[in-house]
């Protein structure tokens, strides 16, 4: 296991530029949990959800992670409702490349010119010209990576795409893929229990690449781990705002998108970016992988 620097709440970055070039805060809002279960269908009222996007962006998010199967097409859909005209400075992130034929059942596609249908078909429910961060949900290991990415560089000389992006990769797929295209950011599974992507993220680090961890709140294990309650009580916070400020303190290109359909929790997720944890409690946080 690679041994990274947990970083002092003192030293804390609110911000992360992506690809050096445009600043986002760290703590975004993914929009999974708009959705039914398995990514299928509408989760409540879709004014619900309109009011939980609006009121991320009123919170100050700057990123929004969204993906064309969830629904699917659902959460592009009320991601445009809920922000078009999109305010300056917000990053709208999607993916391509996974098809979603029920609430269990999904492929992968990464030929060339189902990507491009894909992401032309973002740009219109998103109402975009150009997507901020595309990325590609899955590697398709039945088309060579050199297609897969040369596909979205085409999209990206169009000026369709801004930058690109990578889903659920590992290391070396990571280092290959950057001797093939400019990667700005990945998404893996990883949190305060789970550490098996942090040879991928030992990588991002040293170039500088967003981190974005899907299911920071380890899908809901976290919110009632005793150790992250003992420690939450001890800030006057809850278990799920500890295991996020564990993330922002674990290093500084992880940018958590948590997900939720409530307003309540909302709010609570976006205040954990001001927890400072202490070396004694990041040091217990982090030995629970141990």
């Amino acid at each position: 296991m690679c041994t990274l620097r947990l970083v002092t709440g003192e030293e804390i970055e609110d911000t992360f530029t992506l690809a050096g070039d445009l600043p986002v805060r760290r703590l975004g809002y993914g929009t999974a949990q708009l959705t039914g279960p398995g990514y299928w269908g509408p989760r409540g009222d879709a004014r619900d959800a309109v009011a939980v996007l609006r009121r991320a962006v009123e919170r100050g998010v700057t990123l929004i992670d969204t993906a064309d199967n969830y629904g699917p097409h659902l959460a592009e859909e009320l991601v445009a409702e809920a922000l078009h005209p999109y305010p300056e400075g917000l990053l709208i992130a999607t993916k391509g490349a996974v098809v979603r034929t029920s609430d269990r059942a999904w492929h992968i596609d990464g030929r060339p010119r189902s990507l491009r249908a894909m992401c032309e078909a973002s740009l219109r429910r998103l109402r975009l010209e150009t997507i901020g961060l595309y990325q590609l949900h899955r590697l398709d290991p039945a088309v060579p990576l050199a297609e897969q990415l040369g596909a979205l560089e085409e999209l990206r000389a169009e000026g369709k795409i801004r930058y690109v992006g990578l889903d659920t990769v590992s290391a070396e797929q990571l280092a290959k893929a950057l001797e093939l295209a400019e990667i700005v950011s990945v998404q893996n599974r990883y949190h305060l229990l789970d550490r098996e992507s942090e040879p991928l993220l030992a990588l991002c680090e040293r170039r500088g690449i967003a981190f974005l961890p899907w299911f920071p709140l380890g899908n809901g294990v976290l919110t009632g781990h005793p150790v992250c309650a003992e420690v939450a009580a001890a800030h006057g916070a809850t278990p799920g705002q500890v295991a996020l400020a564990w993330l922002l303190h674990r290093s500084p290109v992880l940018c958590p998108t948590p997900g939720t359909g409530s307003l309540a929790h909302l709010e609570e997720n976006l205040d954990a970016a001001a927890l400072r944890l202490s070396d004694g409690e990041l040091a217990r946080l982090s030995a629970l992988a141990g």
